[in-house]
């Protein structure tokens, strides 16, 4: 019988000369030029002049590098702290360990920053909006990084799109097991869904500023509650259940609540 799955890759990196580029970083890194170049054409959309954004871009893009890499730090400190961490390792970002909610926090507090001291072109909302999709496709990029460090994977599967893991790479009490739940590909997937979706809503409903972003936290969260109870990778618990399911849980109510009031605002009031 013919087996399908989706093989692992069987390198992480590739060696050029003295250099080693890590496939990791690489998809950080085109995750980045994408959302960039998405992020120019709808910022000129929006009214802006371009080269604003690449302005921004040299505060933010470093800023959310740290950020995910500090969430991750923060919440897995047994990795780099005590007697069995090692502290050196918090830099090597090309080995995996970025926390999206770190990102877009400390990013989007730059960006906030940047803006109360600098007068642009646009709105610090509209330019919220103008780069939300451009993020999710560089996150839906960034997701394969995973993929070539083979890490992030759900439970035991046998669907065709399963993925194969190397006995080595498998989780104790799951070494019988060789093909498991491909959760990158099911996150990036849905990253991709999703801004398909933001850019196709405001064809049929017009959206207020700021509105856009919220609703990608919104539908970022959803399915990042559902991937991340697939996954087997060890996490900090809070009351049994996975500590990024409570952030996405938490992010996602806020920005539901914070989207139904201002389309309340917005709601022009009838009198009886």
């Amino acid at each position: 019988m013919f087996n399908r799955f989706i093989p692992t890759p069987s390198s992480s990196s590739i060696e050029l000369g003295a250099i080693t580029l890590h496939y990791y970083a690489l998809c950080i890194l085109l995750g980045i030029i994408v959302a960039l170049a998405l992020g120019v054409v709808r910022w000129r959309r929006s009214g802006g002049v371009a080269s604003e954004l690449y302005d921004l871009a040299i505060y933010v893009i470093p800023a959310g590098i740290i950020g995910g890499r500090l969430y991750h730090v923060i919440t897995t400190p047994e990795l780099y702290f005590g007697a069995r961490g090692h502290l050196s390792d918090a830099i090597k970002i090309w080995e995996g360990g970025m926390g999206i909610w770190g990102a877009v926090a400390l990013g989007v507090l730059v960006a906030y920053l940047y803006f109360q001291r600098r007068s642009r072109s646009i709105t610090f909302p509209l330019a919220l909006d103008a780069l939300a999709p451009g993020i999710l496709i560089a996150q839906a990029i960034g997701r394969w990084g995973n993929w070539f460090n083979h890490e992030l994977f759900g439970g035991p599967s046998s669907l065709p799109w399963a993925l194969k893991i190397p006995v080595a790479d498998r989780p104790m009490g799951y070494e019988k097991f060789s093909t498991f739940t491909p959760t990158f590909l099911y996150e990036s997937l849905w990253c991709l869904l999703s801004a398909g979706l933001i850019l196709f809503l405001p064809r049929i409903r017009k959206l207020h500023p700021g509105d856009t972003f919220l609703l990608y936290i919104f539908l970022y969260c959803t399915g990042r509650i559902w991937i991340e109870t697939l996954r087997i990778d060890r996490a900090h618990l809070i009351w049994g259940v996975r500590l990024n399911v409570w952030v996405a849980l938490v992010c996602g109510i806020v920005s539901l609540l914070f989207i139904i009031k201002r389309e309340r605002l917005h709601t022009p009031q009838t009198k009886d």
